[in-house]
């Protein structure tokens, strides 16, 4: 196993113990301080885990700054995601309401959903339970 290949194991692991929750490169390399992987391979491994589908990019709104996060291409090719914009946390939409939704949107619009690469954007429960009690 080469140095390059175990940097990034050891990057994949943490995404993947992590797979709801959205990283931006100063927080991996804080993460994975203990382990001395200098920013610029955490750059090059996350390019690379990208190329090989196991890491989606993505950005938050309102913010310039890019995030990565596990992707488990078995897992996630016939879900619909949710993002929550307040905690970036991802989520799996549930298999009924996926379903439900895109065959509205085939019978009203013609228009034919990829499942696997549709995000759609809002507040999770957590986050809209906390706006709405304190």
């Amino acid at each position: 196993m080469t140095y390059s290949t175990e940097q990034r194991n050891i990057l994949l692991s943490f995404l993947k113990s992590n797979p709801d929750t959205q990283f931006s490169v100063k927080q991996i390399e804080s993460a994975l301080s203990h382990n001395s992987i200098s920013r610029s391979a955490v750059y090059r491994n996350l390019a690379e885990l990208e190329n090989l589908g196991n890491i989606r990019r993505c950005t938050k709104q309102g913010s310039r700054e890019t995030f990565y996060q596990y992707y488990d291409p078995e897992n996630c090719k016939n879900h619909i995601h949710l993002s929550c914009t307040q905690c970036g946390k991802m989520f799996h939409l549930e298999t009924k309401a996926a379903e439900s939704l895109v065959s509205d949107i085939e019978k009203s619009e013609g228009f034919e959903i990829s499942k696997s690469e549709t995000t759609l954007f809002g507040i999770c429960k957590d986050c809209s339970f906390s706006i709405h009690h304190n």
